[in-house]
């Protein structure tokens, strides 16, 4: 379910995500629903940071993407490899203007169009603590739920006779 906003006050949407980044979040979105997974943007995780998508497998595993739509993105990054505390597999994605050389081979790494995306590397698998995983899990949950009810409270739907 989409949220829909007609003024600025989205959420997931708080300014610091330019327009070819929103690109590469929806086609990956597309993508992970299209192999049932259940995804959410803009994930607060235990160590501050924040995960630009998370989802979550039909086989339980947990998987964090960053996105990068330029290479000044990626080269000024260097939080990202706190997320693997936080992942059972770690991905970058990005689009077709930015070279897929710069990305570690330690990660997988994902091609988007805005309109789909492509795995075009298969992340490596680390297990997570079974407590870090509850914990997550709670968290993917929680945040799952109170969104999905902003989005309701949100539509403008009267109940009243």
């Amino acid at each position: 379910m989409t949220i829909l906003s007609f003024t600025n006050n989205n959420p997931l949407i708080d300014g610091r995500q330019s327009e070819k980044a929103m690109l590469v979040r929806r086609g990956v979105q597309i993508l992970l629903n299209e192999m049932r997974h259940s995804v959410l943007p803009e994930l607060a995780l235990s160590s501050g940071r924040r995960a630009d998508l998370i989802s979550l497998s039909v086989k339980g595993e947990i998987w964090i993407i960053e996105i990068k739509s330029s290479i000044e993105d990626f080269r000024v990054d260097r939080k990202w490899p706190d997320y693997r505390l936080h992942c059972d597999r770690l991905f970058f994605a990005t689009h077709a203007g930015v070279p897929l050389e710069i990305f570690p081979e330690e990660c997988g790494l994902f091609l988007s169009d805005g309109y789909g995306a492509h795995m075009v590397r298969e992340a490596p698998e680390h297990k997570l603590a079974s407590a870090t995983r509850k914990s997550l899990m709670l968290d993917f949950s929680r945040t799952a739920a109170r969104r999905l009810m902003m989005a309701e409270w949100s539509s403008g739907t009267s109940y009243s006779d």
